[in-house]
């Protein structure tokens, strides 16, 4: 293998290298200097190193440059050198040469298509990052929802009594009576339940419905103690406390200057007791749960 890296010398101990491209002339000697042949042998090797590809005597015609970059990575280009003499390349090295060349345009070109734009904006995001903090309009949303549904019993009533009263005022306000009429209802439910759902000894149907209580008087069920046998509807729907407070209000509101009455008046037209005075005695505490309810 050639070492082109060691100049020669002439005048080191070792004498010239012998080097295959080293014409010796018989002019070295005789009127040309030995410096200006020196300096002329290695201008003319330098000249020769500056061109790896240019042809030289004896030895391979072709040679490969590497480190060629382009868009697809390093790759080795195969270049088919010249005759000797600077004769052109054959038809046969000339075609190698234009199909080489053109494989390597058209894998330029493929690489380097332009990516099609992105013509749509991006989907927004449906759901908060793990780490945002909710708003305030979302905290005070989620403490409202988190409130309970129960209301805090008054004038002496326990929380089964309070969600029947309540039960009651709600059902007032989805037909639409005004809140005279939600005191009589309560009232009486008081004086005829105490505001307990009541199943009846007399009927064992009723108590298979929820229920809070038994009682033994007649055939009377629910919150109003309706009697199934008297027209105020079945022992089912008269056990649902929503349904028997819809039966109460639709009888009062028929009777004539309701709104005028005093509340026990009121409240015996529609039940018909034999003890009609006592309902009074529950306005008050009537009055005072309404109003915690629709608070």
């Amino acid at each position: 293998m050639r070492n082109d890296g060691n100049l020669d010398d002439p005048n080191g101990p070792a004498g010239r290298a012998d080097r295959s491209d080293d014409i010796p002339s018989a002019d070295r000697s005789t009127s040309i200097p030995r410096s200006l042949v020196s300096l002329g042998s290695l201008l003319t090797r330098l000249a020769g190193r500056g061109n790896p590809l240019a042809a030289r005597p004896g030895r391979t015609r072709v040679a490969v440059a590497t480190g060629a970059v382009c868009c697809l990575g390093l790759v080795g280009v195969s270049v088919v050198g010249a005759d000797p003499a600077g004769e052109p390349a054959t038809p046969d090295q000339r075609a190698e040469i234009a199909q080489r060349a053109e494989a390597d345009a058209a894998s330029r070109g493929l690489a380097r298509e332009p990516v099609a734009p992105v013509t749509g904006s991006p989907a927004p995001e449906t759901s908060p990052s793990p780490t945002a903090k909710p708003t305030a309009t979302a905290t005070a949303t989620a403490k409202r929802k988190a409130r309970p549904t129960r209301i805090a019993p008054v004038a002496g009533l326990d929380q089964a009594q309070m969600d029947n009263a309540k039960t009651i005022v709600r059902t007032a306000q989805k037909m639409d009576v005004p809140r005279r009429a939600m005191v009589i209802a309560v009232a009486t439910a008081m004086q005829e339940s105490n505001l307990y759902n009541y199943a009846s000894g007399v009927l064992p149907e009723s108590q298979e419905y929820p229920h809070q209580a038994i009682g033994w008087d007649h055939d009377s069920v629910g919150l109003f103690q309706q009697r199934p046998s008297s027209g105020w509807g079945s022992v089912r729907d008269l056990m649902k406390p929503e349904y028997a407070t819809r039966q109460f209000l639709t009888a009062l509101e028929q009777i004539p200057g309701w709104q005028d009455l005093p509340l026990t008046d009121a409240a015996q037209a529609v039940q018909v007791s034999a003890f009609g005075w006592l309902y009074a005695q529950h306005e008050w505490r009537a009055t005072e749960v309404v109003d915690a309810i629709l608070a």
